[in-house]
């Protein structure tokens, strides 16, 4: 096509891509999502220009645009567009740390896992740590608000922005927000475009706020019977305590984590507990051995505590590893409900129903201290049957989540494999005043049209 050229004629060589094989790997992101589209280019951008040239190019021929970081999202939210272009970051990788203003100077193709690197280096840290964050990039991160295992006590990206680069759905370039800590000069545009899941602006720098390096002092694990039991001495820790982790495994998600890898876990706890404290000396002690009573208050047949560095990683490892584990047992459908912490039992108990009466395995780990789960619906390959009952748990989850106050999502984002359910979380008059939002920043809808709204 005449405006294709057009787009390869305005790049350097080698950015725009069509060759159908290998655009083919880019039509997907992790969570496969069976309505992926097929594009007609991937512009693998190389700098802030190269963004605007693409989006403007796409402006002018009303070509839908999809922003995507490294493909590990797990809602759809980087699904290729038939006819559309997907705007590649992948390449754009700098990270310049300033120890003085504790901040890292991020492009969005940068790895989470690469940021930190940087950060230690000066001695400083950046909390943020879904459980990818080894192949997640920072860019992907800004645009979910994702979250993760420390995330309990230190927050979730947003807390961490303090400035953008955003190409807008003309191609014009703004920069929201900077270096400085505290600044309220005019409305809150910045936080505006943290979670929009590119359906905004393409974010092509970020300003991170950076903390002191953590120091773990304590690791505790604990054994539960049930995992309403272990959600129970969630609840207890979390009335009067903030540790700097608190995660929960169920019996499936032990096993298929020891069949994927011998970790010596226990497979026959219906729940672990694994639960960090990184408060300063005594503090530390005192911190932990609250939280080992309200294990023990809850049922716990067994407690661990550990302040080896080593051994405590271990599990956090395990935990870490749930997801490829149990993509091994087949096709998932990833979930991501949250709910108040006071709550966390009555939706655990409730997954564990509908488990049972879809007849499905439906392994549940969680960011327990946040009342954020991750009930992952295992679809046997190959069996239509189980992907029909698939379907409807999928979306029983997400209406027993709203029923008790809670979220679609906490922190992967609605994509394209949750926004049916958005409506009914959000309202009428939300829903409204969300598109009236997108059609003023993007008019023509050319920002990863069918994510979220």
């Amino acid at each position: 096509m005449d405006a294709l050229a057009e787009l390869v004629e305005a790049l350097p060589a080698g950015v725009v891509v069509t060759d159908p094989v290998r655009t083919e790997k880019y039509r997907w992101d992790r969570s496969q999502d069976p309505g992926a589209g097929t594009p007609v280019a991937v512009v693998r951008a190389e700098d802030a220009g190269q963004v605007q040239t693409a989006v403007r190019w796409a402006a002018r021929h009303g070509v839908p645009v999809v922003p995507r970081g490294a493909g590990t999202g797990l809602s759809g939210g980087a699904s290729a567009v038939d006819g559309g272009i997907v705007l590649s970051l992948e390449r754009m990788r700098a990270v310049e740390v300033d120890p003085f203003s504790q901040v890292a100077v991020v492009e969005p193709g940068a790895l989470n896992a690469e940021v930190k690197a940087a950060a230690a280096e000066h001695g400083l840290w950046y909390p943020p740590d879904p459980s990818s964050y080894e192949i997640c990039s920072i860019g992907g991160n800004v645009a979910t608000n994702a979250g993760g295992l420390c995330c309990v006590k230190y927050g979730v990206t947003t807390d961490y922005v303090l400035g953008l680069d955003v190409v807008l759905a003309d191609g014009t370039l703004v920069t929201l927000g900077g270096t400085r800590i505290k600044d309220v000069a005019g409305l809150s545009l910045l936080k505006l475009f943290v979670g929009s899941e590119g359906t905004l602006g393409v974010v092509t720098r970020a300003v991170m706020r950076l903390v002191p390096a953590q120091v773990v002092g304590a690791t505790l694990v604990a054994a539960f019977p049930t995992m309403t039991a272990a959600a129970e001495a969630v609840v207890a820790i979390r009335r009067t305590l903030r540790p700097s982790m608190l995660e929960l495994m169920d019996r499936p998600s032990i096993r298929a984590v020891e069949q994927h890898r011998s970790m010596g876990l226990d497979t026959t706890a219906g729940a672990l507990l694994v639960a960090q404290s990184d408060a300063p000396g005594s503090a530390c002690t005192a911190e932990v051995a609250s939280m080992q009573a309200a294990c023990e208050a809850a049922g716990a047949s067994d407690v661990l505590v550990t302040d080896d560095l080593e051994e405590g990683e271990l599990f956090v490892r395990a935990r870490r590893m749930v997801i490829p584990a149990v993509e091994e047992l087949g096709e998932l459908m990833l979930e991501d409900v949250g709910v108040p912490v006071p709550r966390l039992p009555e939706l655990v108990a409730a997954v564990a129903d509908i488990s049972a009466r879809h007849d499905l395995l439906i392994p549940v780990v969680a960011h327990a201290g946040d009342g954020n789960t991750h009930p992952l619906v295992v679809v046997p390959r190959g069996d239509d049957a189980a992907r029909v009952r698939a379907l409807e748990a999928f979306e029983e989850i997400m209406r027993v989540a709203i029923s008790l106050d809670g979220t679609i999502t906490g922190e992967h984002g609605v994509g394209r494999t949750k926004k049916a359910a958005l409506p009914e979380q959000l309202g009428e008059d939300v829903m409204a005043l969300t598109r009236r939002v997108k059609d003023a920043l993007d008019p023509a809808g050319i920002l990863n049209p069918g994510a979220v709204l």
